[in-house]
């Protein structure tokens, strides 16, 4: 992650089921959906000012760490979400058990 998004908090706005992430007048998400301690990644995003700046990757590393930190399962629909765990396989530890690892 870059160190510029280090410090900003991820939010978890419960009202629009979403993840954000931001930065300065600008803001990265997940769209989810919560059930029983699952989390469905459905869609990640990032307006066109942060775009190839990292802040989608931070707000996906962000998310992961909240997800295992709080005991969720994952179960990504996402495919920018998909292509970051193919390349950082040590998150199929938070992967629900009915997804095969990538």
């Amino acid at each position: 992650m870059n160190e510029e998004y280090i410090s900003i908090p991820l939010v978890k706005n419960q009202d629009a089921n979403r993840f954000e992430l931001k930065v300065g007048d600008y803001t990265a998400f997940i769209a989810y959906k919560e059930r029983s301690k699952k989390i469905w990644l459905i869609h990640t995003e990032a307006p066109e000012e942060l775009k190839g700046k990292g802040a989608a990757t931070a707000v996906i590393e962000k998310t992961l760490a909240y997800l295992e930190e709080n005991d969720y399962k994952l179960i990504p629909l996402c495919p920018l979400v998909v292509a970051y765990l193919k390349r950082h396989t040590e998150w199929n530890r938070i992967l629900d058990a009915g997804i095969d690892p990538f």
